[in-house]
């Protein structure tokens, strides 16, 4: 199990890791979970696992979120 802290951006398409640091760019706005989902499937594709071993831990409602990945 490895925790990051992510930053988010919006309206730009990028990924950036530094240590347990990740800053995300995503073009989905935060309506219904959409831009959640978003991180998660980049997160995810990044890393090599399923969308489901990429848990939001907290920061479901901020730019300021902490992430689970499950290995």
């Amino acid at each position: 199990m490895t925790i990051y802290k992510v930053t988010v951006e919006f309206s730009k398409e990028f990924l950036e890791i530094k240590e347990n640091q990740i800053k995300i760019g995503i073009k989905s706005k935060p309506l219904k979970g959409e831009a959640n989902k978003e991180i998660i499937k980049k997160i995810a594709n990044h890393f090599g696992v399923s969308s489901s071993q990429v848990q939001i831990k907290s920061g479901h409602k901020s730019r300021e979120k902490i992430i689970v990945i499950l290995q």
